[in-house]
């Protein structure tokens, strides 16, 4: 059975180390059992609203967020080890103090990044996989003026006034629509 100051007390270690922290692999089951304990007296009806019954819905509370917030910290950790494993190699770093379910989530984000590497490399070395269509171009105006920049291979394009319209690659006419340059030209 876990507690309240046990539950804080990982989110403090893992919120003040650069490292994934080791936790119980029986945490997640001990903390289910915690929660449901603390829900049940929370639930409790009682006429004189005892500061018991109210200190534990504020702890209830409060253990949900610390939980949440705990998760988090570690899926972003575990998120950062899985770029580094990729880029390096090596990813056995920390992955003693992964929980089961993180495990899995760690070896299904390698899997996902090595694929997308490989189609990386092919596509450097001119290979055509077959699944991945050849960039499209899109039709824009430009709702801003926009000095000159380069492509995707190096190319100048522009400068552009507002009101101009281009076919550009799917990749430019994307930037420039997130950096509010210009507006995509829908296809009919």
């Amino acid at each position: 059975m876990i507690t309240y100051n046990e539950l804080y007390d990982a989110l403090r270690k893992e919120r003040y180390s650069e490292q994934l922290q080791f936790i119980p692999k029986s945490f997640m089951k001990d903390v289910a059992i915690y929660l449901q304990d603390k829900k049940e007296i929370a639930s409790k009806e009682n006429d004189d609203f005892s500061d018991a019954i109210l200190k534990t819905k504020k702890q209830f509370e409060n253990s949900i967020a610390i939980f949440k917030e705990l998760m988090l910290r570690r899926k972003k950790k575990i998120l950062e080890l899985a770029f580094i494993a990729t880029e390096t190699g090596i990813s056995k770093r920390d992955f003693e103090n992964m929980l089961a379910v993180e495990k899995e989530c760690f070896d299904e984000i390698m899997k996902t990044l090595e694929k997308e590497d490989k189609k990386i490399a092919k596509a450097l070395k001119g290979v055509d996989d077959g699944d991945e269509e050849m960039p499209k171009n899109k039709m824009v105006v430009f709702i801003a003026d926009a000095d000159e920049f380069l492509d995707l291979d190096g190319n100048k394009l522009g400068p552009f006034k507002k009101g101009d319209v281009a076919n550009l690659s799917q990749e430019i006419a994307n930037i420039l629509v997130i950096d509010k340059k210009a507006d995509l030209i829908e296809e009919e």
